[in-house]
């Protein structure tokens, strides 16, 4: 047991559905496994499933528990600052695979 940090690709999307009601509502949470530390009050960028930069979110609140099935889990609330557009969308999504998520397959 221990506490993975995440910074600069900290809202990597694993479902569609926590991603809309980002999008939809301008509100929304993610829940990833593990404890994890998020830099809560900034802001970052957030990325589809298939890693493709979309959006600028504030992390407003980072929650780590162990849950009903006894998984350690992290839920993220956060809030929509704005979609990016689409120039800012293509060279956040380049850099993303050069820092983080590696070749584009």
């Amino acid at each position: 047991m221990g506490f993975a940090t995440e910074f600069n690709s900290v809202c990597k999307f694993k479902s569609e559905q926590e991603l809309y009601e980002l999008l939809e509502y301008g509100r929304g949470k993610m829940v990833k496994s593990g404890f994890r530390v998020f830099p809560t009050g900034q802001k970052v960028i957030a990325y589809t499933p298939n890693n493709e930069a979309i959006a600028i979110v504030r992390v407003l609140a980072s929650i780590a528990e162990i849950n009903f099935q006894g998984e350690e889990v992290t839920e993220v609330e956060m809030e929509l600052v704005r979609k990016l557009n689409e120039e800012e969308a293509r060279i956040q999504t380049a850099l993303a695979y050069e820092m983080f998520f590696g070749e584009r397959v």
